[in-house]
């Protein structure tokens, strides 16, 4: 896919980018190479491949879930401005 000066003056204003003229040719360029590269990569046969959660084969190791810490609810909410039934209670912001 090759990419026109136009459209890169259109990508850069939506992103809010600063393209200068002088810019342009090569930016259009790079940016048509990348598309080039990802086309090809969407042209790989991947039927049958598995979808990796990592790229390494490791086990995470995750920590026992256990509390650490006391109860503090009622403490903090007895310092809070406005609580009721367990909640804080904030001023609305959104009509």
């Amino acid at each position: 896919m090759s990419l026109e000066r136009s459209d890169v003056e259109k990508i850069a204003h939506l992103a809010r980018l600063s393209v200068s003229n002088d810019e342009l040719d090569a930016v259009a360029s790079d940016l048509s190479n990348i598309l080039n590269l990802v086309e090809q990569m969407d042209q790989a046969d991947t039927e049958g491949v598995e979808p990796m959660a990592h790229p390494l084969h490791m086990v995470q190791r995750l920590r026992e879930d256990r509390v650490t810490e006391q109860d503090q609810r009622e403490l903090f909410q007895s310092i809070a401005p406005f609580t009721e039934d367990g909640l804080y209670l904030v001023p609305r912001v959104i009509e």
